[in-house]
């Protein structure tokens, strides 16, 4: 949820602003992956395409790239670790448990 919202206030003020933004369309598609992240809806391939966004934005403006490698690193984990209990995912297919093998 942190994840999605620091997306939708950067994105939309990005967006909103008076001279158009050079990565509108960047920034747009980081939104809407705002968007699924916060529901919980198709977690997975919205993190990869979070933190490809994400790079591409940290490429290509490298003054201001704190930010942007910040939240790449933050969706590539949320693809990795999957969506939470209250997800729209974990409520279509099931929450995964990973079972360690006992010594």
């Amino acid at each position: 949820m942190l994840v999605g919202g620091a997306l939708l206030y950067r994105d939309f003020v990005c967006l909103s602003a008076t001279p158009v933004c050079p990565l509108a369309i960047h920034q747009s598609v980081g939104a809407l992956a705002g968007l699924l992240l916060i529901a919980g809806l198709w977690t997975p391939v919205a993190g990869v395409l979070v933190a490809g966004i994400e790079a591409w934005i940290a490429l290509s403006a490298p003054t201001t790239a704190g930010m942007p490698v910040a939240l790449a690193v933050l969706g590539l984990t949320l693809a990795m670790i999957g969506p939470g209990t209250w997800s729209v995912d974990a409520l279509l297919y099931g929450r995964k448990y990973i079972a360690l093998p006992e010594s």
